[in-house]
């Protein structure tokens, strides 16, 4: 079986206070760390030992990961499982990068935010190389504030054609369509982002080969439906992975929505879906449906 994971464990606590965060900054006690660590050692104890499967997992935290030496290390020893085809973390990489040495760079990759205003931008991008120098795949994006499209642009120019930079629509915030034809210059996907996506009724690979998992290892279809499917650790959720239509309204972001099969981004994603790298960094999104705001997509 091929299934793909998404990881949210308990850890809740950042090293960054972004204003457009609500988990800036909070603070994990020692004691939710612990449980943090704990649930972090059995879920990679469980994938480790599923060699009849093949697996790829994203963390998804809701904190900062990598500066955390359970995530590093959990990260390092997954990518060199045979079974598993990428282990993916999201990060503000802020970490130090030294740990990459022990990871399998063909099986580990890293999705990571510039966050202005929370890091010297020549410490972020001095980050991105040392990434790239260790031969790991990655990705780099921001959020579409307008205060930000001044340093997405400079961090555009500075990367390596062949790393692709990414914008995701600024939550609540409505683009006019000059200010997205700037974003879309430097990323020309941001349209799958500026537009929240029609999903209700729509087949969705979520539920079947890709499923959402907690710390204490409930499994949903994803991490904006709530209705459980089982555990992971009893296999009861197993019986429940099945084709399944998206039973909401709208999916608005990109960990749900590139697994729509009614959007084509499993052929643009493809080999990257978790990094969020393209095959072809040239690849371009359709043109967006309404003029200004957050208006649906057409479906594809």
């Amino acid at each position: 079986m091929d299934l793909t994971l998404l990881y949210r464990g308990p850890l809740a606590s950042c090293d960054y206070d972004c204003p457009y965060c609500p988990f800036a900054k909070r603070r994990d006690s020692p004691a939710q760390l612990r449980a943090d660590r704990a649930a972090l050692a059995r879920f990679a104890h469980w994938a480790r030992e599923q060699r009849g499967d093949r697996l790829s997992v994203l963390f998804t935290p809701w904190g900062e990961g990598l500066v955390r030496s359970w995530y590093r290390n959990t990260l390092a020893e997954l990518s060199h499982e045979p079974h598993i085809d990428r282990v993916a973390i999201q990060t503000n990489l802020s970490c130090r990068t030294d740990w990459l040495a022990d990871a399998d760079p063909g099986t580990l990759a890293l999705w990571c935010t510039y966050h202005p205003g929370q890091t010297p931008y020549d410490r972020f991008l001095r980050k991105t190389r040392e990434v790239a120098d260790r031969g790991v795949r990655f990705s780099v994006g921001v959020v579409g504030l307008p205060e930000h499209l001044a340093d997405a642009a400079r961090l555009r120019a500075a990367l390596p054609g062949h790393v692709y930079l990414w914008v995701n629509a600024a939550e609540g915030h409505t683009y006019t369509d000059a200010e997205a034809d700037a974003w879309t210059a430097l990323d020309p996907l941001f349209p799958y982002s500026r537009h929240p996506h029609r999903s209700a009724g729509l087949p969705c690979r979520t539920g079947e080969s890709v499923l959402s998992v907690d710390g204490d290892g409930t499994v949903r279809r994803c991490h904006f439906v709530r209705a459980e499917l089982g555990n992971l650790y009893d296999g009861s959720y197993r019986t429940a992975l099945a084709p399944r239509p998206c039973p909401l309204a709208v999916c608005d972001c990109h960990i749900g929505y590139v697994h729509l099969e009614s959007l084509p981004l499993y052929d643009v994603f493809a080999g990257g879906v978790l990094e969020r790298v393209p095959a072809d960094r040239t690849a371009t999104a359709p043109e967006a449906g309404a003029a200004g705001g957050r208006a649906l997509l057409p479906l594809v």
